[in-house]
């Protein structure tokens, strides 16, 4: 029972979760709301997506008749009398005046009633314009293939374009002057008026301010429902919009059309033609009446979260501050930064977590510290290891080269090391390091550091040190090791190069000092090399 009531206490965590688990009955209420807009957009989608693909089927069926319609307009011009009895004559020079003349005038009289075609012409054998309407024939907007085409297909259809003549897109299109249905005599030719198709685009235009345009199969502009004009030629989707859109067959999806707006559209070809339909509603227009929805929803929202806002800050009171000072000190630590101490907080579960945190930050300095002192130590000798010495170097030349002043460094190499180990063994071996470690690091001042830089080498930084008086250290080495009680004599050679004589970067020095003590090992060892004058200072034997 006692247990049981001291759970329930203010400061339990679980009567904060129990508050906590009221405050979230109030999220059904936003739930719904956002259910609501979905379902709305939905329907809205629904709605929108069945009338465009309505619009693009029948706006595509009618343009395909539109185009029958001119290719039949055209054969029927095509097998007149007048076209295939006068159309031979032309060519003939006895009579071609007048067969030209009752041509002509015939393509004229079919012009006038027939509005769609702004140019009517006759081509000859050889392709050559023989009879037009026009007092002086344009060249025939035709693809350079049309003459096989025309053989295959009995029709041929060019690209479209901007007529600067009579401002206004056109297109040619062309079909076979035969005689007995297979003896071809010539071309009759038509450039089309294509601004007669905005009516028929404005009549399928969904919605509002939604509208049909016509493409060329690259996706170039042609005319729109809202019109046709030379820059709206210029415009065009680009291939991989279309080809994605038509592989939904129709299916309006959400893309960006020509002018840069976000639309819901469907796209479908023309049958007959390389032409694509694109019936598309602005996407603003679709949603329009989800504003109504949003707004609803923004404030049932707001309230909830006003509500909602005003407990959560009395509750934050005394859950979230001992809460968010452990999630500040625990971002510190995980970046690294371990200074950090909580005062204890009156109690429950958060002043409990606030005590361990503070040991476990504690437990992680001490281990912090023995980490960082193992990481640069060599743990054979206790000396700084090859890292260590690294970094000690790094930062020596960059002191000295913004203090213009000299420091050495000198590298020494146990003699005869792997003899000495072959005949006393590894233990023998590693108290021969351990001893030439210890005569190092009392002999070298203070200031200085002594690493061990690998196997039987070792490497000191001397600070405002000259080569000199680096040398005379070494000596100082050299004369403490023979001193040291041992079983079997042990020495030193040394290499010694000086910053900036010998280099002005680290690696440059520890390669002096290598060369050096290559040196000294070549010429004997157990002596001290200066690079790079190799001055020898002979060992001195007690």
């Amino acid at each position: 029972m006692t247990q049981r009531i001291g759970a329930l206490r203010a400061d339990s965590i679980r009567i904060k979760i129990l508050v906590l688990a009221v405050l979230a009955t109030l999220l059904p209420s936003v739930t719904t709301a956002w259910i609501s807009y979905l379902e709305n957009k939905s329907s809205l989608t629904a709605k929108a997506t069945e009338e465009l693909w309505s619009v693009s089927a029948q706006t595509a069926r009618e343009l395909e008749l539109w185009t029958k319609e001119r290719r039949s307009d055209l054969r029927v011009f095509a097998s007149s009398y007048e076209i295939t009895e006068n159309i031979e004559g032309i060519a003939r020079a006895d009579g071609s005046g007048g067969a030209r003349r009752r041509v002509t005038d015939y393509l004229k009289s079919v012009s006038e009633r027939f509005v769609d075609y702004n140019e009517l012409m006759i081509l000859g054998p050889n392709a050559q314009v023989v009879a037009s309407t026009a007092d002086q024939a344009n060249a025939v907007a035709l693809p350079d293939d049309w003459k096989a085409r025309l053989r295959a297909d009995k029709f041929v259809v060019g690209a479209p374009y901007w007529d600067a003549t009579s401002q206004r897109p056109e297109m040619s299109m062309a079909v076979p002057v035969l005689v007995a249905g297979e003896k071809v005599l010539g071309t009759i030719a038509a450039e089309v008026n294509l601004q007669v198709l905005t009516e028929t685009l404005t009549r399928f235009a969904p919605g509002e301010s939604g509208r049909v345009s016509l493409l060329t199969g690259d996706g170039s502009l042609i005319v729109s429902s809202d019109g046709a004009s030379v820059d709206a030629m210029k415009l065009r989707y680009e291939p991989e919009t279309i080809r994605a859109q038509l592989e939904t067959d129709g299916r309006p999806v959400e893309f960006t059309d020509v002018t840069g707006e976000p639309v819901l559209g469907s796209m479908r070809r023309v049958p007959g033609l390389d032409w694509v339909v694109v019936a598309a509603i602005p996407s603003a227009e679709v949603y329009s009446q989800l504003a109504h929805v949003r707004n609803v929803t923004l404030l049932i929202v707001t309230a909830t979260l006003i509500l909602a806002g005003g407990l959560g800050y009395t509750l934050g009171l005394v859950i979230v501050r001992p809460l968010d000072r452990l999630t500040r000190a625990a971002a510190k630590v995980a970046a690294g930064d371990l200074d950090v101490d909580l005062s204890a907080t009156a109690g429950g579960e958060a002043g409990y977590l606030t005590r361990v945190f503070n040991d476990m930050v504690a437990r992680l300095r001490t281990s912090r510290l023995e980490l960082e002192r193992l990481s640069v130590t060599d743990p054979l000798t206790g000396l700084d290891n090859r890292r260590r010495m690294t970094e000690v170097l790094q930062n020596e030349v960059l002191r000295s080269r913004r203090l213009k002043h000299s420091f050495s460094v000198l590298m020494a190499d146990v003699d005869h090391f792997k003899a000495y180990n072959d005949a006393h063994g590894h233990p023998a071996g590693d108290e021969v390091l351990k001893r030439v470690a210890m005569v190092l690091r009392e002999t070298m001042r203070d200031v200085d550091s002594v690493a061990r830089y690998g196997g039987e080498e070792f490497f000191v930084v001397m600070p405002e040190t000259r080569a000199r008086g680096a040398a005379d250290l070494a000596e100082r080495v050299r004369k403490r090791l023979a001193l040291a009680p041992q079983a079997e004599a042990v020495t030193l050679s040394f290499g010694i190069a000086e910053f900036p004589t010998n280099g002005s970067a680290g690696d440059t020095l520890i390669r002096a000092a290598d060369q050096a003590l290559y040196e000294a090992k070549g010429a004997g060892r157990d002596r001290i090399v200066v690079a790079p004058t190799l001055e020898r200072v002979k060992a001195v034997r007690e």
